[in-house]
């Protein structure tokens, strides 16, 4: 690979995208999106969402020491934009989206019923970084729509339709398993034949990508020489 110089921003794509929610000391709830979360500690369960502190919703959360992690699926993708170009001091997202707002178990904050996941926080810390602030979180309660489950009580999150931000751009999530935790190793002969089928799904994967109808319709673009142009300006 011949790799190029890009500084000044974190490239670390793909990353989830969620819809949080959170209520002031007037009662009054919004709703934005959020790109830059993430899972901090499994004790307690804790997580992080980085956050401009201009937003209205950081208000809300500073009063407050409590929001929900709503996470949409591909059939929130328009609601899920429209939250994150929107604000709350012009527009009432949740009315304007006709969300279904369910009261919270833990905490003052409702969530999203739309949503297949939704994850109640409180607070435990914020901490100032520049342009964000990154705000850290107990989770205190989770709920699950319960076709995701299986008779095992396993969750299967390929089964939500997900969705993901990249570089500017939201993606579904694929089916399409290639892995497991620890496959690479196992040396138990059932367990070798059991996860064979993702050596399959990784062959079929790389033999036949998937290609878009524009790429059929247009040739590829040498994105790395057009980035060079650019440098040489």
């Amino acid at each position: 690979m011949n790799k190029v110089d890009f500084k000044g921003s974190v490239i670390l794509n793909p990353v989830p995208v969620v819809l949080i929610t959170s209520k002031n000391k007037n009662g009054d709830t919004n709703v934005f999106t959020v790109a830059w979360t993430g899972t901090v500690c499994t004790k307690p369960p804790m997580l992080s969402i980085s956050v401009r502190p201009e937003r209205l919703s950081y208000e809300y959360i500073k009063e407050t020491m409590e929001f929900t992690v709503n996470v949409p699926n591909y059939n929130l993708v328009k609601q899920t934009d429209f939250c994150g170009v929107r604000s709350g001091r012009d527009v009432n997202k949740i009315k304007e989206l006709g969300f279904t707002m369910i009261d919270g178990e833990k905490i003052s904050v409702p969530y999203i019923n739309e949503c297949p996941i939704n994850i109640e926080c409180k607070v435990t810390q914020i901490i100032s970084l520049g342009s964000h602030d990154m705000i850290l979180a107990e989770v205190v309660s989770s709920h699950i729509d319960n076709s995701l489950i299986d008779d095992s009580g396993k969750i299967h999150f390929e089964e939500a339709k997900l969705i993901s931000y990249c570089h500017g751009e939201y993606y579904p999530m694929s089916k399409f398993a290639i892995g497991k935790f620890g496959f690479s190793v196992a040396k138990n002969k059932k367990l070798i034949e059991e996860y064979s089928k993702y050596d399959r799904n990784y062959k079929k994967l790389t033999a036949t990508p998937e290609k878009s109808s524009r790429d059929s319709k247009s040739p590829k673009k040498n994105y790395s020489q057009k980035k060079s142009k650019k440098a040489s300006k």
